[in-house]
């Protein structure tokens, strides 16, 4: 689950807000997921390796279009309503940290993987839509993910990722919600906090 976890970021970086607005989530991840292979597979230092570079690049190109708020909560599952407003921005943030570090060496590891892309049926009034792709490797059998996204305004923003039918999300619930019952949202936020520095620590 790890390794077909491991290739979710760099499916995900999202260009501009003219691009966000203009496009329907469908075209929005085709034309992303698209310049996004383009830039790993011709960015030397990205293929060589540097992760510093890749976690740059996402933290500059896909945090904007995630709704971390949500995501967290999904995460976290009945915990979250038990948490301050303090305590949901710190979990939001740690939980996007651990994201970003987690996998961002991804953008490191692409070399011949194309995407196919299946229809989306999508109405004028949708507001939340699953758009599915299909991930294709030499050598492997073909990868299922999906996308969750939702409309916040004119912006379609990305909230869940579903990986060979495996919600990205609800696959932390249950060491979240664990750790929140036995130590409190506060254990759970130093549990994130110190997961963190290990990721940053293994960097260097």
């Amino acid at each position: 689950m790890k390794s077909l976890l491991s290739i979710i970021f760099g499916f995900l970086v999202l260009t501009t807000a003219t691009l966000a607005q203009d496009r329907g989530p469908d075209a929005l991840v085709k034309q992303v997921t698209e310049d996004v292979l383009t830039i790993a597979r011709q960015d030397k230092d990205i293929q060589g390796g540097n992760t510093r570079k890749a976690m740059e690049l996402v933290e500059t190109k896909v945090l904007p279009y995630f709704n971390f708020q949500r995501m967290t909560s999904l995460a976290v599952g009945r915990e979250w309503n038990k948490a301050t407003a303090d305590q949901k921005k710190r979990l939001a943030e740690e939980f996007k940290t651990l994201l970003v570090r987690t996998y961002s060496n991804a953008l490191t590891s692409y070399k011949n993987q194309t995407v196919s892309y299946k229809p989306t049926k999508l109405q004028s009034s949708d507001t939340d839509v699953l758009v599915k792709t299909e991930i294709i490797q030499p050598g492997s059998k073909p990868v299922q993910l999906d996308y969750a996204l939702e409309k916040q305004g004119e912006t379609w923003k990305v909230y869940d990722v579903i990986v060979a039918g495996v919600s990205l999300v609800t696959n932390y619930r249950e060491t979240f919600s664990q750790e929140a019952r036995n130590n409190g949202v506060d254990g759970l936020i130093q549990m994130l906090v110190n997961r963190n520095k290990q990721l940053e620590t293994a960097k260097k």
